[in-house]
């Protein structure tokens, strides 16, 4: 049996962080995606120690077309294969409905919900030659109850949350699964910027562990049953 590649965004920290680590303790080759070259370099030396696997880290605007193609294209080099795409990056603003511009607007769509797609896009024909793979979209609780300030964020999410649906639909007679993980506050840099502890007290808020632990069931075929559905995450 072939050794499972995995694809990991945002993997320079947070939940894409957590996830690259555990599904290299569980023998993946693992491709780390992410803007930041340094924390890149910080995940791929601990994935060499903890992992059986190989680690490629590739620094990448995923939100750019061409640039999420290239990723594919460079794990197919490399590996020759491409079995899990985890799209876990992302940005939150959290900013007034009035005060919400073109730029919080675009941004946030691009990174949320057209980097996503375009990675689904580019992995398409691979597993379709496999007739086999997976995809995990990270979104969030705030989807069905979205924080005051979330105009953006909710929906760019929302949009991830349809696109899991649309893969398990039309992945299913090539063997596709998707899955769509809808946390809710998780102990993240990320999450850190928007809310303080004084505002979100670290007793309410999951390690970001927590949620890679559902991805890799995911992965695994332990949630089989959840296959094109968003999965409530709300931690305590």
């Amino acid at each position: 049996m072939s050794t499972p590649v995995s694809i990991i965004t945002g993997a320079g920290s947070g939940i894409g962080r957590a996830t690259a680590r555990m599904l290299a303790e569980h023998g993946h080759h693992v491709v780390l995606v992410g803007r930041t070259e340094h924390k890149l370099a910080d995940v791929s030396d601990d994935v060499r120690v903890i992992g059986s696997g190989d680690v490629m880290a590739v620094t990448a605007d995923v939100s750019k077309s061409d640039t999420a193609t290239d990723v594919v294209r460079q794990t197919i080099e490399r590996f020759g294969r491409v079995d899990n795409l985890v799209n876990a990056a992302g940005i939150a603003p959290r900013v007034p409905i009035e005060q919400t511009t073109k730029d919080i607007l675009e941004q946030t769509f691009s990174i949320n919900t057209f980097g996503p797609a375009f990675l689904i896009v580019a992995c398409w024909p691979h597993f379709r030659k496999q007739r086999a793979g997976c995809v995990v979209n990270i979104s969030t609780l705030g989807v069905m109850d979205p924080f005051p300030g979330f105009l953006a964020y909710a929906a760019s999410k929302s949009a991830v949350d349809s696109f899991t649906r649309s893969v398990a639909r039309e992945g299913k007679s090539i063997g596709v699964r998707s899955f769509c993980v809808n946390p809710g506050y998780v102990e993240t840099p990320l999450m850190r910027l928007i809310f303080p502890v004084s505002e979100v007290p670290r007793e309410r808020v999951m390690p970001p562990e927590a949620v890679a632990d559902l991805i890799v069931q995911c992965i695994h075929g332990k949630r089989d049953a959840d296959n094109g559905q968003s999965i409530p995450f709300p931690g305590p």
